[in-house]
């Protein structure tokens, strides 16, 4: 009964399903590594992160201007919750090539090929995003919200209420420029046609500021400066589109001549 049991298990261990959960385990536990090496390589520079991260609101406000902790804890918490947006954005890189080391032997030659550019084009469209939140959005929205401040009203925003609309404003406009990417990724795809992603243009348009008075604070600026990007995005995925499916086209044309 023993060597029945034994051989067995040896039998379970070897199916393809639990050796998948074992890579699938070590992939989650690298990546997870990989952002505590990423938070322990950033933590001696924490105040100097937070201070970049709260530099445009106070450069709109009159100078000497501090902000206020109004929780027991948000002095810890402010600085923290950037450290780990940080570590995060550091180490997306090492996670999605862990994430593909996982998924590529399932996938054939030309998916390869294709899924790679597809997950840098990524990672690089969100980093665009939340740079273009920090050196254009919010240098642009803080004056205009410090202008409203009536005389009898000291602006001075909790951190940790600061930090959290800091964090919101990132991941929104980091997800927004993914618009190209997730095009790309419908029509290459054939999920969606190309000409009924063109005929919807009037449909984004109205989404697109829907969407940016959704993620945005309720201001005019903030929205259309999500809005417009959208938009522009949306048309280069559009682009890049119509190239890759021309090529694709003209090669089956050719692969169908040659005899």
């Amino acid at each position: 009964m023993k060597n029945k049991n034994s051989k067995s298990d040896d039998k379970l261990y070897r199916s393809p399903f639990v050796s998948n959960l074992f890579v699938l385990r070590k992939t989650i536990l690298l990546s997870l590594l990989g952002i505590a090496v990423c938070i322990a390589a950033l933590a001696p520079f924490t105040n100097l992160l937070f201070d970049e991260a709260t530099k445009p609101l106070l450069s709109s406000l009159p100078q000497g201007s501090r902000m206020l902790a109004v929780g027991v804890v948000s002095p810890v918490l402010g600085p923290l919750k950037v450290l780990l947006f940080c570590a995060f954005v550091l180490s997306m890189p090492f996670t999605l090539y862990m994430i593909w080391t996982f998924v590529s032997p399932a996938l054939y030659k030309h998916e390869k090929r294709t899924a790679l550019p597809f997950i840098l084009s990524s990672v690089l469209m969100f980093a665009t995003g939340t740079l273009y939140c920090y050196f254009v959005v919010f240098r642009a929205l803080f004056p205009f919200i410090a202008s409203f401040a009536p005389e009898t009203v000291n602006f001075a925003p909790d951190i940790e209420a600061y930090i959290s609309f800091l964090l919101h404003m990132f991941l929104a406009f980091g997800l927004a420029f993914e618009t190209p990417v997730a095009v790309f990724l419908l029509a290459a795809s054939g999920i969606v046609e190309l000409d009924r992603l063109k005929k919807g243009r009037r449909y984004v348009i109205v989404g697109a500021f829907a969407l940016a008075a959704v993620l945005t604070p309720p201001d005019v600026t903030s929205q259309l400066l999500l809005a417009l990007p959208l938009l522009v995005l949306y048309e280069l995925g559009l682009l890049v589109s119509s190239i890759f499916l021309a090529r694709k086209l003209k090669k089956q044309n050719s692969l169908a001549v040659v005899p």
